[in-house]
């Protein structure tokens, strides 16, 4: 069965706004465990603007499942996934100044640079996943050279394109997880997933190791409740 990680970014941004500790970041991720997600997500920015290197530190201990920490790898956030360990690091391209992730990498060009960062996590023991655009194949068989465990694909625009024509809006995305998959790279996917769109994303894709999920199925959650809501996530993947 494909893995749900649940992000939960969107809860710290709602403990940021107000300050002090509610919602309780480390007892929301204990109840999504306990609800049955099989992971955790967190992506700590430079500015902390939603997770804080802080919960990172404090996440890890606690947790019974996979905790995936992704990022863009500057120093300071490698220097991070150093110290805690979690089971999963995904390399995102994000600049500091991004609202959201909002493209892969370009593993052609910044293959030394990924190269390094590859062998430095996983010299460390971590599992690591690289954030890759579904167009490209050269950059996944890059990818694969780099090292790396795993890809995830970013799904942006299968998610956009999901109402009008869903068949075309996975096609690449079939395209490059037989790709990956033939080459021995695992898959993960994000980014807009949801509830309307991952069961037939999932189908398409019966080998895919894990979706991390955090936007759509937290607002979900405001109107079902996070237990309900997990439970429901978790049926599209079955």
């Amino acid at each position: 069965m494909t893995k749900l990680s649940v992000n939960i970014n969107k809860v710290a941004t709602i403990r940021n706004a107000r300050g002090g500790n509610i919602p309780n970041v480390l007892q929301f991720a204990l109840d999504c465990e306990r609800f049955g997600a099989q992971g955790i997500t967190v992506h700590p920015r430079p500015d902390e603007r939603h997770i804080r290197y802080q919960d990172v530190r404090e996440l890890k201990p606690v947790l019974s499942t996979e905790f995936n920490i992704e990022g863009n790898p500057v120093p300071s956030f490698t220097q991070l996934v150093k110290e805690v360990k979690p089971a999963q690091v995904t390399l995102v391209p994000d600049a500091e100044d991004v609202l959201t992730s909002n493209a892969g990498w370009d593993t052609i060009t910044h293959f030394d640079f990924l190269k390094d960062k590859v062998a430095e996590f996983k010299a460390e023991g971590i599992r690591v996943s690289i954030f890759i655009d579904a167009d490209d194949l050269k950059r996944i068989e890059k990818a694969k050279e780099l090292g790396t465990d795993r890809i995830e694909l970013y799904t942006e625009s299968y998610a956009s394109m999901y109402p009008k024509d869903k068949q075309l809006a996975v096609a690449k995305f079939v395209e490059a997880a037989k790709f990956a998959h033939e080459i021995g790279l695992g898959i993960n996917a994000g980014h807009d997933l949801s509830l309307e769109n991952l069961a037939y994303f999932k189908q398409q894709i019966p080998f895919l190791d894990e979706v991390s999920i955090g936007h759509a199925l937290i607002s979900d959650a405001l109107y079902l409740g996070i237990e309900n809501t997990i439970q429901m996530y978790l049926n599209q993947l079955r």
